[in-house]
């Protein structure tokens, strides 16, 4: 039996060009719509993409402590979607001592990515 091949990451990926943490990504010239990850044109007009990078900061939009272990992973680990500043929504981990969904509104700011290539966000 063979091992699957594993694609692309999927994840949104730490802008290389910028001296603070921000995410690359794209915006439609368009309609203006941001994007997190790759693609060859917007999805929702069809216009051209242009770099961009977002960040560091936004509000959650949703949130989720996971207090069940998962391979590689240590509970409990928070996560959140995350409206960055102007741009797309992106989801990722939340370093804090409390241990406790965040409110929706909340405000989180970009510090990096982890190891394993998660993106890390602190409150605010």
């Amino acid at each position: 039996m063979s091992t699957p091949t594993l694609g692309p990451d999927p994840r949104p990926q730490l802008s290389p060009d910028s001296p603070t943490p921000k995410i690359k990504g794209w915006i439609c010239e368009k309609c203006r719509h941001p994007l997190a990850l790759p693609a060859p044109w917007c999805p929702l007009c069809h216009g051209a993409l242009h770099d961009a990078q977002w960040g560091p900061s936004g509000r959650v939009w949703s949130s989720t402590v996971l207090r069940v272990p998962l391979p590689g992973r240590t509970p409990p680990l928070m996560l959140a979607y995350v409206d960055l500043d102007e741009g797309p929504r992106v989801l990722g981990h939340v370093s804090s001592e409390i241990v406790e969904r965040l409110h929706v509104g909340e405000r989180v700011t970009l510090v990096g990515a982890s190891p394993d290539g998660d993106l890390l966000f602190a409150t605010e």
